[in-house]
């Protein structure tokens, strides 16, 4: 089922209203577009079938308008040769064709009024559906910027994820840094103490040397 029941649904629609109530905007301005678009396709096919009846219509009057002068020549050339008779029956046709010709006038006059009123519609729909189009581009717009908005807040997202990696690699490297520095320390001390342990070790080795050197002395 459609957004309209009928042409004046459309014309005097607050396209504001409806899209603001709208829960998918850009669907809703997609479906009012297409019934727009439907109706003019109708409103200009029944504008074409009436400009092709007025056309008929116009070869209608102007056959008429011959037939009551001809009617009219008749009954002048019958009236001249006497025969009244004769005459009247050709009043009688033109009248006839005066009547026919005064109908077909009053059709075209109706056909002009519709056709003007149609041709009114028409633009009044054009004008609607103008009016429809430029807030489908708005709306397309707010999309589109939307979008790009949310790409650039994205890439900060990721931007603030990097940073805070990098940061973290840096804290990494200076607790490595801070570790490595223990760890000299530790293997400095392990060398000096190894160093102290064999100082002892050689005076332990002079003094028994020099122990022995005494005997020899003493004995000798």
């Amino acid at each position: 089922m459609g957004l309209f029941s009928r042409f004046t649904d459309i014309v005097n629609a607050n396209l504001n209203s409806m899209l603001d109530k709208a829960e998918h905007p850009e669907k809703m301005i997609r479906m009012i577009i297409g019934e727009m678009e439907e109706t003019l396709v109708e409103v200009r096919s029944t504008a074409a079938k009436n400009i092709a009846e007025q056309k008929t219509l116009a070869r209608k009057v102007k056959t008429t308008q011959e037939g009551v002068a001809h009617w009219h020549d008749k009954a002048e050339i019958a009236l001249n040769k006497g025969r009244e008779d004769l005459a009247k029956s050709a009043l009688a046709q033109k009248h006839k064709c005066q009547a026919e010709l005064t109908q077909l006038n009053e059709e075209n006059v109706q056909l002009t009024d519709l056709l003007s009123a149609i041709q009114e519609d028409a633009q009044r729909l054009q004008d609607k559906l103008s009016e429809a189009k430029r807030r489908q581009d708005a709306l397309r717009l707010r999309q589109e910027s939307a979008e790009v908005r949310l790409k650039v807040r994205e890439k900060a997202v990721i931007h603030n994820i990097d940073e805070a990696m990098a940061k973290f690699e840096r804290y990494q490297q200076k607790i490595d840094h801070l570790e490595a520095q223990v760890e000299s320390y530790d293997l400095t001390e392990n060398k000096d103490l190894s160093t102290q342990i064999s100082d002892l070790e050689q005076d332990d080795n002079i003094e028994a040397e020099l122990a022995e050197m005494k005997k020899k002395v003493v004995n000798g």
